[in-house]
């Protein structure tokens, strides 16, 4: 038998949504993170500022977070590897929503995992976090689950076009999905998509002005903290700027923090939920999707609020009181994608009249990663002003993220 049917064999035994009972963690511990991405390392950063140890799972050796705190090299389905981590471990959370949650459930059993596999689970599947949205009390895109080309040429007719097709589990950055411009687009879209073996899900397109996102924090005590909503553009599908304060009505930033509020209690969350919505002028917000950890879309906290997003998240899932996520100065967060890492090294190495002159701090964060791939994510950029105007101002004059 394979290490991954041992795990899903011994997983599937265990009883659904169990949590144990709450505790507090106190410095001094070791925090255990499944995955090594960016987003452990970040976690491992901040944690380690509060007295905390870390130990990663994660299969690539030398992971950006491998590189900052301990690693173990192996498998998300390693049984031995997840039993090793729940024994070096006082408590363990993960850093990105694709981990095996079979891992998470085993966890559960054998060591401390506050944030549970349940949420794991529902986040995983684009149509369970639909409902899961929906029973909390938000709207989504009108949808539909699709099961045969018969199905989508149904929905298809019911939403119009444009319209979105996706998987309903894997895919990110724009991965798993294809925008349907036509009639003739239907069965390409459906013979590509439907080769995932996962099921599908048909979202009406929604004519938005602006796409946010608002990232909640909560503990096992009950204690909710919002930071402010951020404004997000996206470009080839890849977030490419946070801009906080987000540039809508300040009514539509508290609705916007409201409804991460009644999500994060919806979902029984402990530790961080990034929401993702569309607003539009004439319908309101919509949400998108949900990531229950450290989101992209969060980076400006590191520089620009009294308390980081990775902080929050660490003392969230320790019991801790949450700290202050007040924003203490404008600011925009841009990603650093491989074809931008060299310019902006340099551009960093040099004197930045421009910064001086338009009164900017530009702060680089990068990840570690070794292979600079056009569109990979290797760090970002926090460009802290007196306004986002400035700070666009300075990236425009740097030309390095030209679109």
């Amino acid at each position: 038998m394979s290490a991954g049917a041992n795990l899903r064999t011994t997983a599937a035994a265990l009883p659904g949504g169990f949590r144990a009972e709450p505790r507090t963690i106190l410095p001094g511990a070791t925090i255990g993170v499944l995955g090594g991405g960016q987003l452990g390392r970040m976690m491992a950063l901040a944690g380690s500022a509060m007295g905390y140890r870390f130990v990663a799972l994660d299969p690539t050796p030398d992971a950006p977070c491998g590189q900052v705190a301990d690693q173990i090299v192996a498998a998300y389905d390693d049984v031995e590897a997840a039993r090793e981590l729940a024994r070096r471990a006082d408590v363990i959370t993960y850093e990105f929503e694709n981990v095996d949650a079979d891992v998470a459930a085993l966890l559960e059993a054998e060591a401390y995992v506050p944030q549970g596999s349940a949420l794991l689970r529902t986040t995983q599947h684009r149509l369970r976090e639909k409902r899961a949205v929906e029973a909390a009390g938000a709207r989504v895109a009108p949808y539909a689950e699709i099961r045969s080309l018969g199905d989508l040429r149904e929905a298809a007719g019911r939403f119009g076009f444009p319209c979105v097709l996706k998987t309903a589990t894997g895919g990110y950055d724009g991965k798993g999905q294809w925008v349907i411009r036509s009639e003739a687009e239907i069965e390409p879209a459906y013979d590509a998509l439907s080769r995932a073996k996962t099921e599908l899900v048909l979202e009406q397109f929604i004519r938005f002005d602006k796409e946010l996102s608002v990232i909640a924090a909560r503990s096992p005590r009950g204690e909710i903290r919002t930071f402010p909503a951020a404004e997000n553009v996206h470009v080839e599908n890849i977030l490419h700027l946070s801009i906080v304060p987000a540039r809508v009505p300040e009514a539509v930033r508290r609705e916007a923090e409201e409804l991460a509020v009644r999500i994060a209690e919806g979902l029984n969350v402990v530790g961080l939920i990034a929401v993702e919505m569309f607003w539009s002028a004439e319908q309101g917000l919509f949400v998108n999707e949900l990531a229950p950890r450290p989101h992209n879309s969060g980076h400006y906290t590191m520089d620009a609020c009294r308390t980081s997003q990775f902080e929050q998240h660490v003392r969230a899932i320790c019991n801790l009181p949450l700290g202050d996520p007040a924003l203490l100065t404008p600011v925009v967060m841009v990603n650093v994608l491989g074809r931008h890492l060299e310019p902006v090294i340099a551009r960093f190495a040099q004197p930045d009249e421009a910064a001086a002159r338009l009164r900017v701090k530009p702060s680089l964060h990068l990840y570690g990663k070794r292979d600079a791939a056009p569109k990979r994510k290797m760090g970002h950029v926090n460009v802290l002003a007196s306004s986002v105007e400035d700070a666009l101002a300075w990236m425009d004059e740097t030309k390095i993220w030209k679109v």
